[in-house]
């Protein structure tokens, strides 16, 4: 880095720079980890656990902050697949149900943004298409941060729903699905050639909050692929050139995922191997279930892992349910 022909090739350099800043930050953890565990193992020869009250919290307490650093490492150890320290853009599709499905959708979507904030990520709205009456029929996030695609990618699948209806007059008891589906967001195109004469590109006016340019300008833009038929669309930014850079990079992020799935099995769970788009999410594909009648229990269906305050999960707080699904994988 000290070469001056070292900075010419800027994005190789920011790579680079990105990966020694990372290895840095590795090394002083487990120096500062080294450190605590001499500081607990000399606070422990010099006294005897359970002479005093008030020091045996304190050793307590630093053997735990202890534990919870080391498995914090160890998490990362869990991460030895393609892509795991990449961005993810996260989509939420309503399934069956209607307007209770697209209702549950943006739920899932609220889910999801307070997540990442609780989790330190950075969260973004790249676009969102609204029901008619309630909800969203499908939305795309941007969550962006180290290892935020490895500590999200095995939410991706369909997720059920079972409350009492609010649009109902009746109040009857009803099931909902959306869908989630989780990818890596991808910082280059690699083997991936994308013809102009391939893409349709559509404009149209961006809905919801974003600024005075909403539902005046056509700056939101979706993009299809003809031969795949895939279609992305992105709303955020200000602008129409911005809002096609980011539609484009979601497109890659795709088609590159498709492309190693033919190419090599071992990374498929890329994309759980589901379809987007209505209709996918229904009964009996379901990973997780969240029920707030007639009982509260929100269970998942591969690590059998549950909680009975739906509300709190609901609100952002699945760290259980992640790093149990991180560590079945």
């Amino acid at each position: 880095m000290k070469d001056g022909e070292f900075w010419q090739d800027h994005e190789r350099a920011g790579k680079l720079s990105q990966e020694v800043a990372e290895l840095k930050e590795t090394r002083e953890k487990w120096e500062e980890i080294a450190l605590a565990v001499e500081i607990l193992k000399t606070d422990l020869a010099q006294y005897e656990i359970g002479a005093n009250e008030e020091q045996d919290k304190k050793i307590a307490k630093e053997f735990g902050t202890l534990e919870k650093t080391v498995a914090g490492e160890e998490r990362k150890t869990f991460f030895a697949f393609p892509y795991a320290k990449n961005n993810a853009i996260l989509s939420v599709y309503s399934g069956a149900g209607g307007t209770e499905a697209q209702d549950w959708a943006q739920m899932l979507l609220r889910m999801y943004q307070r997540y990442g904030e609780r989790a330190g990520f950075g969260v973004k709205v790249l676009h969102t298409h609204e029901g008619q009456e309630a909800g969203i029929k499908n939305a795309t996030l941007e969550i962006s941060g180290a290892y935020a695609y490895g500590n999200l990618k095995n939410e991706s699948g369909v997720h059920r729903l079972v409350r009492l209806s609010p649009f109902n007059a009746n109040n009857l008891r009803h099931t909902s699905f959306a869908l989630v589906e989780v990818m890596p967001e991808m910082e280059e195109a690699g083997d991936i050639k994308i013809k102009p004469e391939e893409l349709r590109i559509d404009l149209f006016r961006s809905s919801g909050p974003g600024g005075q340019n909403v539902n005046k300008v056509e700056t939101a833009v979706r993009i299809t692929h003809l031969p795949t038929g895939i279609a992305v669309a992105a709303q955020s930014e200000r602008s129409q050139s911005a809002n096609r850079e980011q539609a484009m990079k979601i497109l890659v992020s795709k088609l590159s995922q498709i492309e190693r799935q033919k190419k090599d099995k071992e990374v498929a769970g890329l994309r759980a191997d589901i379809q987007t788009g209505e209709g996918t999410a229904e009964w009996g594909g379901q990973i997780r279930n969240y029920v707030l009648h007639p009982y509260k229990l929100v269970k998942d269906l591969r690590s059998g892992v549950e909680s009975k305050e739906p509300d709190e999960i609901l609100g952002g707080k699945l760290d259980e349910f992640i790093e149990a699904e991180i560590r079945l994988k």
